[in-house]
């Protein structure tokens, strides 16, 4: 059902496409009539009970896309459109803030809202059914609210893209649109603190004035941008250099949770109190720009926690107890500030009985990406708690060059189901950059839209046709034929036949060295046939789509480039088949040398459209691993060679040396 384009619907009276409404409404009842809209129609405004027509006016400007203009005086050609403060009956407590109901008639429009949050949401669905196109309007009555009360988005803006402000404020109003209410930014090094300018000097960083600009425009939009800056691990951006480094709870190899050997420290020394002091340093300069209370402090994946200066304190006490008292030094600095507590709750679901003794005024996010992910599991203590919590499940990007549709889709399903079962405050859709953030944007659309229809009502949106939808809200493509490139591209890895977690094969395969059998991961010759041919076909669609967005152009290099690397990965499986004395073996590496080059060159030169220069090169060095493990000795680089070298290395350094002179620039 998420791949199939809608036939188009006929603009006869009563028959307008309620399904181009995402998310889809709670209740809709068709009821005996039709509103016939006349040539250039337009309202005239009342507001009833204790709403302003102020704000009713104020909120008609700010609603994402063009309702009809609103007449002052008489017309003919005006529809009454009654804006009434009541509560809406069956609303359950907890969203009865933003429930509303539409109640269309022969003769006028009524949305009713207990306040304004629900007004607005009632104005954008009905600013979607007079987009659909009928001129004739069904009679009907609408009566919706959401599952969730906060429903959000988090950007991973550390590894390595920081989006520029157009492409922040390109999404803000798709996100807004999709009734999502707050976003963060998660940030490890990301933004311009002084003092610190070694950290950030080359990650282009957003500035003061820039987040102040963001805010201002998340309030006009209804979303609420709360503050996300990493606090314990994940900080091996601060680690490696020499002023910070004593700070680390480790500077020796170390094993991940998962059996890996890593040698870069990511983790603050828990019990060291400078560790305390350049956190809460950092939340003095932060905070500021920011007009919510709430704070993400982070504080998951402490990898190196009790294996080195805390090794003697969490064998008296336990890790977990080191990691707790530690948290609950970050808590104190945060509420002296004024704020509310976020932090992701990985660690501390390893020792319940902890969880027992967090402040009652925590946010734990209890998040998870894979499609059978414990969710119930995890959010049943909290809840039995009276905590408030999140469910954060993600869009399935980052690790797959593509994405990862059906993970994606069951992920975000059993985050809801489980959120919705314990009582979960937020729902938080999580889209990260591992290793580069060398998956492009329009990857993540499907998993934003998907995680705003599920967060809002799981009920009507568990089965929605989310290519359809992104034809209507993203790509303005009547074909659809875009939206499903893009999300046969997040499934060409399950032909592979092998699944695993947190990443795709074909992304995996392109991680380590290519004479490595190992990273053969035992995918067959035919299971790569059966990739190559689900390519083919993702081609073909992209050349047969007709999108009309603003950026088509772009979605389409982008999705072309998703399709080359894709491919470039089967190739270099099929390498490993090959017998690597024989020349087809020696051919096949120069073609792979050759198509790396105009991987890392097309890499290069689509970074600045949506992204800011700063982390290109550290995103290319990615790519760039891949070339000596194909190259050969033998193999003098042609003219052609050299010059995909050139370009991709002079447009990294550029990128960069043109951020670093350009510190006022409007990213």
């Amino acid at each position: 059902m998420t791949g199939k384009a809608q036939s188009p619907k006929s603009k006869s009276a009563g028959r307008q496409d309620m399904s181009a409404i995402v998310p889809h409404v709670r209740h809709y009842q068709p009821q005996p009539g039709v509103l016939v809209l006349p040539k250039n129609a337009g309202f005239s405004l009342r507001a009833s009970g204790g709403f302003k027509k102020v704000d009713c006016n104020r909120l008609l400007r700010q609603v994402p896309g063009t309702l009809p203009q609103i007449f002052s005086g008489r017309s003919a050609r005006a529809i009454p459109l009654i804006m009434r403060e009541s509560a809406i009956p069956q609303a359950p407590k907890r969203t009865a803030d933003q429930a509303y109901e539409i109640y269309i008639t022969k003769k006028s429009i009524e949305i009713t809202a207990q306040n304004l949050p629900g007004l607005r949401y009632g104005l954008v669905t009905l600013n979607r059914i007079l987009r659909s196109g009928a001129t004739n309007i069904r009679a009907a009555k609408i009566t919706d609210w959401p599952d969730f009360p906060v429903r959000g988005i988090l950007l991973d803006i550390s590894r390595d893209k920081v989006p520029t402000m157009a492409t922040l404020r390109r999404l803000v109003a798709l996100f807004a649109s999709w009734k999502l209410n707050q976003l963060q930014l998660y940030m490890e090094h990301t933004f311009a603190y002084t003092g610190h300018e070694t950290v950030w000097k080359n990650a282009s960083p957003m500035t003061p004035a820039q987040i102040r600009a963001l805010d201002a425009l998340c309030q006009l939009h209804g979303i609420a941008l709360v503050p996300s800056q990493n606090s314990l691990g994940h900080m091996e951006r601060w680690l490696q250099h020499p002023k910070y480094a004593p700070l680390a709870e480790y500077d020796g190899p170390y094993k991940t949770p998962w059996g890996e050997t890593r040698t870069k420290p990511t983790t603050l020394n828990p019990i060291d109190p400078r560790s305390i002091k350049l956190v809460s340093s950092l939340y003095d300069q932060l905070l500021p720009h920011f007009s919510s209370k709430q704070l993400n402090v982070g504080c998951d994946e402490p990898f190196e926690l009790g294996q080195g200066k805390s090794r003697h304190a969490s064998k008296k006490q336990g890790a977990g107890r080191v990691y707790f008292d530690y948290l609950m030094k970050i808590h104190r600095e945060v509420t002296r500030r004024g704020h509310r507590m976020q932090f992701w709750s990985d660690w501390i679901q390893r020792d319940p009985e902890l969880i027992d003794k967090l402040p009652r005024d925590v946010i734990p996010l209890v998040w998870g990406y894979e499609a059978d992910h414990q969710f119930d599991e995890e959010c049943r203590r909290p809840a039995k708690l009276g905590l408030e919590f999140y469910v954060c499940p993600g869009t399935s990007s980052w690790c797959s060059f593509a994405g990862r549709t059906s993970n994606m889709i069951e992920n975000m399903r059993c985050a809801a189901r489980a959120g919705t079962r314990h009582g979960a405050t937020g729902y938080l859709t999580t889209d990260w950059g591992d290793f580069g953030h060398r998956q492009h944007l329009p990857v993540s659309y499907a998993g934003f839209l998907f995680g705003a229809a599920v967060s809002w009502c799981g009920k009507s949106n568990r089965d929605i046709d989310i290519a359809a939808a992104l034809s209507r809200d993203v790509f303005k493509d009547a074909t659809s034929r875009l939206a499903q490139a893009w999300l046969a591209a997040g499934r060409v890895h399950e032909a592979s036949g092998i699944l695993q977690k947190n990443r795709s094969v074909l992304f995996a395969s392109m991680q380590g060295e290519l004479g490595n059998d190992a990273t053969r991961f035992g995918v067959t010759r035919r299971a790569i046939s059966r990739m190559m041919k689900e390519i083919g076909a993702i081609r073909r669609l992209a050349r047969a789509a007709k999108p009309k967005c603003d950026d088509a152009p772009l979605v389409l290099d982008e999705l072309l480039a998703t399709i080359d690397v894709l491919e470039h990965a089967c190739r270099r499986l099929a390498y490993l088949s090959i017998r690597r004395s024989s020349k087809q073996a020696k051919r096949s590496l120069i073609e792979l040398a050759d198509g790396m080059q105009q991987i890392i060159a097309m890499h290069a030169r689509l970074w600045p459209q949506r992204n800011r220069p700063g982390g290109m090169r550290d995103s290319m060095s990615h790519y760039h691993r891949n070339l000596p493990s194909i190259s050969l000795p033998s193999h003098k680089p042609t003219h052609h060679d050299q010059q995909q070298r050139s370009c991709s290395a002079s447009a990294a350094g550029t990128l960069i040396a043109h951020s670093n002179q350009s510190k006022k620039r409007d990213y």
